[in-house]
């Protein structure tokens, strides 16, 4: 699950972009874009859909919902045909391309941009950000950045929803920086920790058209609890943390979490 990252809005130099295979569309340009869905196509299987679907819509009632992160669709068209007006902001031209070509894809409104800083016109009920994306903002600034974006976004009382994983520190050994996440004949997955920045390179090797391929991303990887202080000072307050969907109690176990803050009417 850690490699399924919507949007890349990271902020790197010029020369930085061209060192390391950087284009306008950050990580995910349009060679990603092409075989995007087919990569990652356990989490558009329906057991993995209908769940995080289920569960936005009646957060999101008859109001509007913003997808940070919107990606191929996976998640904003099945929640536009359950009936909720549905907008995305997403980084990569390539992949809203994607999203663009896809039946129905005309009720889901999308916005090119970074998701910590970029405004869409209206007010929503529902504002959510799903499988790790928000670690794709590397620093706490801009995830900062993102509580305030989307509280400016919601209307009294909406919602914000974010899916993401529980540092995985636990399992890592004392002076190690690397771990192996995942192993199987289609990928294999390395985390490389920088645990003095709250730094997470997630290195991923793929066969692609007979050859070994390579691709390096940078996170910022965050606690439920700072999660909690930034939702604090965009004016919203924790409301429910699940360990999964289905609403699992969240535990010391749990390895992910789906957390839910409410935005505070002014003056709260």
């Amino acid at each position: 699950m850690r490699s399924m990252h919507l949007q890349s809005p990271v902020t790197v130099t010029g020369n930085q972009r061209r060192l390391a295979g950087v284009h306008d569309d950050g990580y995910f340009d349009e060679r990603v874009a092409a075989r995007y869905d087919e990569t990652y196509d356990y989490q558009f299987r329906p057991e993995a859909v209908e769940p995080v679907v289920n569960l936005l819509a009646e957060l999101a009632g008859e109001g509007r919902a913003l997808e940070l992160g919107v990606g191929t669709g996976r998640i904003a068209l099945p929640l536009s045909r359950r009936g909720v007006s549905v907008q995305g902001i997403e980084l990569s031209r390539a992949m809203a391309d994607r999203l663009k070509a896809k039946p129905e894809a005309e009720a889901v409104g999308v916005t090119i941009g970074d998701f910590s800083t970029t405004r869409v016109d209206g007010s929503f009920r529902l504002a959510y950000i799903l499988v790790n994306t928000i670690m794709n903002l590397t620093s706490q600034e801009a995830q900062v950045g993102c509580f305030r974006n989307v509280a400016a976004h919601l209307e009294a009382d909406g919602c914000f929803v974010v899916e993401v994983l529980v540092p995985d520190l636990q399992r890592l050994p004392p002076g190690d920086t690397h771990r192996v996440f995942s192993a199987d004949e289609r990928h294999w997955g390395i985390d490389e920790f920088d645990v003095a920045r709250q730094g997470l390179v997630s290195h991923h090797f793929r066969e692609v058209d007979g050859r070994l391929e390579l691709r390096s991303i940078p996170f910022r990887y965050v606690w439920p609890s700072e999660l909690d202080l930034m939702a604090q000072l965009a004016g919203m307050r924790l409301r429910d943390r699940w360990a999964d969907w289905s609403r699992e109690p969240f535990t010391n176990d749990s390895t992910k979490h789906v957390s839910v803050w409410e935005k505070l009417a002014a003056g709260t």
